[in-house]
């Protein structure tokens, strides 16, 4: 569908909606009409949902059965200010604010327009606010949610370009957050002490996607080619990758084939190592995962030990484990709290020690005890409990706010009744 001009008017709005609605009235300032009578969720978010499919998009998916989701992204600028509104698979409303090149000063103010227009249109009433970024705390101060969630996947004011205002939003969304869940054990001891309710709910896993590359025979057509031994990563390939450590391990073992598959952002790609060895397979869709990883004899996490990396909990190693794969890994706190501790993966802190592991790992000594000990430990999780955990800490916001409500609305009819 052409993308319809955003009309900025009064009385009406018209949003290119991708066939979820069409032109509405905006309801009277107040209304908070309530579709199916459940709670929607919107979601604010630094990241686009058709990047990387991660954990925004296991949990959101997840919610989305039982309720609406808007996911909200940053904006996209260009000629026009419109409003940008479609449905994924799994039923999650994707939300691309438009804003014109020149408005970029406005910008905050302008996104608050157009999430009132997205309100109205879509007659958004009770509702829940999540955020993964705190940078829309600016503009989302006049809504009025249920709850406010704040899921902390990374510290992002360590990141490359990283806003200088994050820390200072950060520190308000602390204050308007009734509940922060975070993406690891080491982001949770830091960010307990900041506010009263934190919960760590750590990378979690789709066993059944990820073990059916035990059951693949066959590669890739870009991979087909690549002869064995062959040592796999696939994630976003940015300032977070070691690269010193991939063209190390490349330059020791030219025999080996390493294999990166995923998007490179950030970074400049002729920064990246290059050897005849080293082959970068670009991005790839999360259903395809399964058939790479069945063709590598060792999966790695080829993480740089820097501040962007301090806090991170990889969504890959559960992957790579559910995938039956021995995994090599940096010494990252949260790979190996538990999992290196746990013996389920190997971790080595130079190039030296990163190919004695892969070459011990490539021996396959010990690997069905491994395998069998990994399943033990993946079978205590996945996306499906921990977001029903997740949301009955949710409901609990709720029922409590609704709780003193009532209370308060009962006053205010008697004094009006008096």
């Amino acid at each position: 569908m052409m993308a319809q001009e955003k009309i900025l008017k009064d009385d009406e709005i018209v949003l290119n909606l991708g066939g979820l609605g069409e032109r509405r009235r905006r309801p009277a300032t107040g209304a908070r009409a309530q579709p199916g009578g459940g709670v929607d969720l919107v979601c604010l978010s630094h990241l686009r949902w058709d990047f990387v499919y991660q954990r925004p998009q296991h949990l959101l998916s997840r919610c989305a059965r039982g309720r609406r989701v808007f996911f909200v992204e940053e904006p996209v600028y260009g000629d026009a200010m419109r409003l940008d509104v479609s449905e994924r698979e799994g039923g999650v409303r994707v939300v691309v604010p438009h804003l014109p090149h020149q408005a970029r000063a406005d910008g905050e103010a302008l996104q608050r327009t157009l999430l009132d227009q997205l309100f109205a249109a879509q007659a958004v009433g009770d509702h829940v606010l999540w955020y993964y970024t705190p940078m829309p705390v600016a503009w989302t101060r006049h809504l009025d949610p249920l709850a406010v969630v704040y899921d902390c996947m990374d510290e992002l004011s360590a990141f490359r370009g990283a806003p200088p205002e994050l820390r200072g939003r950060e520190e308000e969304l602390f204050r308007r957050a009734d509940l922060v869940f975070t993406g690891g054990r080491s982001l949770y001891e830091v960010k307990r002490e900041q506010h009263p309710s934190v919960h760590a709910f750590p990378s979690s896993i789709d066993r059944e996607h990820f073990a059916r590359a035990r059951e693949i025979d066959g590669d890739p057509a870009d991979q087909a080619a690549i002869p064995h031994p062959r040592l796999g990563f696939f994630g976003v390939v940015d300032e977070r990758l070691d690269i010193g450590l991939l063209d190390a391990v490349a330059a020791a073992r030219p025999e080996w084939q390493m294999v990166i598959v995923g998007p490179v952002v950030k970074i400049d790609p002729e920064a990246l190592p290059r050897r005849p060895n080293i082959h970068y397979l670009g991005p790839k869709q999360y259903k395809e995962l399964p058939a790479y990883i069945a063709g590598w004899d060792v999966a790695t996490l080829l993480f740089a030990l820097n501040d962007s990396t301090r806090f991170i909990s990889p969504t890959k190693t559960p992957e790579y484990l559910a995938a039956g794969k021995p995994v090599v890994s940096t010494p990252i706190r949260d790979v190996v709290r538990p999992y290196g501790e746990m013996g389920l993966v190997s971790i080595a802190a130079t190039p030296e020690e990163f190919v004695a592991a892969s070459e011990a790992a490539l021996a396959g000594a010990g690997a069905e005890a491994r395998v069998r000990a990994a399943d033990e430990f993946l079978s205590q999780t996945s996306w499906d409990e921990t977001w029903a955990r997740m949301w009955g800490l949710i409901e609990g916001v709720i029922s409590s706010r609704r709780a003193r409500v009532r209370p308060e609305q009962g006053l205010a009819m008697a004094a009006a009744q008096a």
